[in-house]
């Protein structure tokens, strides 16, 4: 089938991706390559190697993509990505997160620095023309917003870029200082496409339908839609009596009574300010009609948990699995094909769609 999509610029005009997006196989496999491999992906806190010499495997979008990787941080304190495979044979190099010296691969003894650069290999000495550049490991870009580190296989934008958009607004917060809340850290499995899942988050149209207890503490009539490049931000005002940011007085939104920073980044991450907070959600393709999302929770004030828009985030999301599951359902219809956009409340839905046509069209 063809990977050819196309949506309007204009959202007055333009009509929704077509329901074989979100049907097809062949689209759902696409988007690996041209989508997922292209953008960057959440890998955790720095901590995941937080000395030199300590190393942290991992599986990029496991269930989906599963490409073996391998965080590191060399002497100079730098965070490395490298591929976790060895270019000998094919073997996982490090199975279990610690520190180590070098990588030595258990199969045949190749070795390799903590930043993956070839060191030596039994019985290789009548080899001609070895080592070359390809017996080191892969390096892959890092991207961070410190505490946080990102990844990105093949990025087609500068993750830096995301980061000067987040600091205009979240600057003042020190996330340095944010802890990690492990109890209300949680997976949850939706049986819906995935991006059926980013569509519902891209938009607050459908909160005084779906969500009585959020739309009580929001000011729908101001909710707002930022649009960037590769990111967009929705944001929550509130009445002055509820949990809102004390903003300082030489920030943009001063004087606004901001209950919640929504910042997405293309193609599947989440990052939910709050006065307490952070709540950051990935959303992760398993098959074509489901998907898993993760939960991770950072405090920075735990007097203000489960108050205002930042709380019930478990009932919230429970609602938005039930509307989204109606959808997937929907969606198989022979009768339904594209929908259009309301210019007014769903330009964050018309641009992720826009990005992924953009995206899957490419050669």
């Amino acid at each position: 089938m063809s990977l050819d999509f196309h949506v309007h610029p204009n959202i007055n005009l333009a009509e929704t991706l077509p329901t074989e997006f979100y049907r097809s196989e062949t689209v759902f496999e696409a988007l690996k390559e041209k989508v997922f491999l292209k953008t960057w992906q959440y890998v955790g806190h720095e901590n995941l190697v937080p000395f030199a010499g300590f190393v942290h495997p991992f599986m990029y979008l496991e269930n989906y993509v599963n490409e073996p990787l391998l965080l590191s941080k060399d002497h100079l304190n730098r965070i490395n990505c490298i591929s976790n495979v060895c270019t000998h044979r094919g073997n996982l190099v490090v199975h279990d997160s610690g520190q180590l010296s070098d990588l030595r691969c258990m199969y045949h003894g190749r070795r390799f620095s903590i930043d993956g650069t070839f060191k030596s290999m039994p019985e290789f000495e009548d080899a001609e023309n070895f080592p070359r550049p390809c017996d080191n490991l892969k390096q892959f870009l890092v991207g961070t917003m410190e505490p946080f580190i990102f990844v990105g296989l093949k990025p087609s934008f500068d993750f830096d870029e995301i980061v000067k958009i987040m600091a205009k607004k979240i600057g003042f917060l020190p996330l340095l200082s944010f802890y990690e809340y492990k109890s209300r850290n949680k997976d949850y499995e939706v049986n819906c496409h995935w991006a059926l899942y980013c569509d519902n988050y891209l938009e607050g149209f459908h909160i005084p339908f779906v969500h009585e207890d959020l739309n009580s503490v929001l000011d729908y009539g101001n909710y707002t839609t930022e649009l960037h490049n590769y990111a967009s931000l929705q944001i929550g005002y509130a009445d002055e009596d509820e949990e809102v940011f004390n903003l300082p007085e030489n920030h943009e939104d001063y004087g606004k009574h901001v209950a919640a920073y929504y910042f997405w980044v293309f193609p599947n991450m989440m990052f939910n300010f709050y006065p307490w907070g952070l709540s950051i959600n990935i959303v992760s393709p398993i098959s074509i009609n489901k998907t898993k999302v993760s939960f991770i929770t950072y405090v920075n004030d735990e007097s203000k948990l489960d108050k205002g828009a930042g709380a019930l985030l478990d009932k919230v999301e429970k609602e938005d699995e039930f509307v989204v599951e109606q959808v997937q359902k929907g969606v198989q219809s022979r009768f339904y094909s594209t929908g259009r956009f309301s210019p007014k409340r769903e330009q964050g839905v018309h641009h992720f769609h826009r990005l992924l046509a953009r995206f899957i069209s490419s050669s």
